[in-house]
């Protein structure tokens, strides 16, 4: 136990801001699940007009995430580096979108923009109806911990802790106490009961995978956000992984973005968004 908080305090320290805070979720309900329009549909529907709607009053969020006009540069003059130019889309509540494009197309940045990570040069990023942007610092850092949960190719896990620690580990820091009937459940659904105690460096590559989606989604995110979640592992793995995601998307509800150069990780996904030199060129609804 010693180690233990040795080992907790240390990352507090020289985590806060990094991957560990974007892995803090929102300890919400996410059982809601809005309809979807056709590709026509889709085709002709801008961000703006995707507002919320207004019913008797009350304020019915029809969508989980919406980028308005979203650009970030980096450098000036010759050096000057276009990552994202003027992006704008929406996601809905417990949808499911792939986001594919070749190296250098802006997929990272636009993903560390949607977390609260990277802030855009121009542009406004809205998550469950609010500004992410509008936030001070403590903020920002509060909503990286609590809305949004990450999922990295290279799972990214602290290695002195076990698969109970590296699961819990982002509720202790953000000063909640563990829901047991959750973990325990998450435990049995990504096939590691009886791991509680395994580090990582005991697990093979798919394990280690499957403790980092439990990570990200141990306090129940507005939105998780997947990296290239099977690019460190083989063919089988990389199936189990998809399934484990996708069971999570229909059964949990869980709002899902995937960053993936697999094109048929990609058809798994309900929508897939293709970027190139930082725009959206392609936004396409492949099945419901």
């Amino acid at each position: 136990m010693t180690c233990y908080n040795s080992a907790v305090n240390s990352v507090k320290i020289n985590f806060h801001t990094s991957f560990l805070s974007l892995c803090r979720q929102k300890n919400g309900d996410n059982s809601g699940k809005a309809g979807t329009a056709s590709n026509s549909e889709r085709k002709e529907i801008s961000a703006k007009q995707r507002k919320p709607l207004l019913s008797k009053g009350l304020v019915i969020i029809m969508e989980i995430l919406r980028v308005e006009n979203l650009t970030k540069v980096y450098g000036k003059g010759d050096n000057e580096v276009r990552a994202l130019d003027n992006v704008s889309f929406s996601i809905e509540k417990g949808d499911f979108v792939a986001i594919i494009g070749p190296s250098g197309s802006g997929k990272s940045t636009l993903l560390h923009t949607l977390g609260g990570v990277d802030k855009p040069t121009s542009g406004k990023v809205f998550v469950g109806g609010n500004d992410v942007y509008t936030r001070n610092d403590e903020q920002l850092a509060v909503f990286r911990r609590r809305e949004v949960g990450l999922i990295y190719q290279f799972y990214n896990l602290i290695p002195v802790l076990n698969v109970r620690e590296n699961l819990t580990l982002p509720v202790l820091l953000d000063g909640r106490k563990v829901n047991e009937d959750r973990l325990r459940e998450l435990l049995t659904v990504l096939d590691l009961k009886g791991r509680e105690n395994h580090l990582p460096s005991q697990l093979s590559g798919g394990q280690q995978q499957r403790v980092s989606i439990g990570r990200a989604l141990m306090n129940a995110p507005s939105i998780v956000l997947a990296d290239e979640p099977t690019g460190n592992l083989d063919s089988k793995n990389s199936h189990e992984i998809v399934e484990l995601l996708k069971l999570f998307n229909r059964e949990y509800k869980q709002t899902l973005v995937v960053i993936t150069h697999d094109e048929s990780i990609a058809l798994q996904a309900k929508r897939i968004m293709t970027i190139e030199d930082g725009r959206i060129t392609r936004d396409e609804e492949v099945r419901k």
